[in-house]
C-alpha cells in the first residue's frame, strides 16, 4: 500500500501516526489493547493486513500487547534498528511498512520471541460465534 505522508495523516489519527509512520511509542500500560481479552485478529490499523491470531496473545507484563508470533510469516517484517543508542529488532508491517513495535528474545515456548506491539499500530476483529451468526 502506497500513500503518501499526507495521506498517511489524513487517514490515521494523530497518534497512529506518530507510532506507525514515525515510529513511535505508546505510554506501556495506555494502549486498548494491553489487556484485551477477546477471541479475533489482530490487524495493521493503517492498511488493515492480518498480523497477530488471538491465541498467540500473551500478558508479559511490559505494558503493551505481545504475541508470540504473526498469524504468517509473510505478515510482518523484521530490522534492525539502532535508534535511541539502543540496539533492538523493529517489526513492521509487511504490507505497508508500519511501525508495529518491536520483537525481543524473552517470549514463551514455542517460539522464544515476544513481539511487543502498540497497540495504536492494531485494529481487532472480533471471531464470530455461533451465537453471534443467528443474530
Amino acid at each position: 500500500m502506497k500513500l503518501s505522508e499526507k495521506e498517511w495523516k489524513k487517514k490515521l489519527s494523530k497518534e497512529q501516526y506518530h507510532v506507525l509512520r514515525e515510529k513511535g511509542t505508546e505510554m506501556a500500560f495506555t494502549g486498548k489493547y494491553d489487556k484485551y481479552k477477546e477471541k479475533g485478529v489482530y490487524v495493521c490499523a493503517a492498511c488493515g493486513s492480518e498480523l497477530f491470531h488471538s491465541d498467540t496473545k500473551f500478558d508479559s507484563g511490559s505494558g503493551w500487547p505481545s504475541f508470540f508470533k504473526p498469524s504468517s510469516k509473510d505478515k510482518v517484517e523484521t530490522k534492525q534498528d539502532i535508534s535511541h543508542g539502543m540496539e533492538r529488532t523493529e517489526a513492521l508491517c509487511k504490507k505497508c511498512q508500519s511501525h508495529l513495535g518491536h520483537v525481543f528474545d524473552d517470549g514463551p515456548n514455542p517460539t522464544g520471541k515476544r513481539f511487543c506491539i502498540n497497540s495504536a499500530s492494531l485494529d481487532f476483529k472480533k471471531e464470530k460465534t455461533k451465537r453471534d451468526s443467528k443474530k
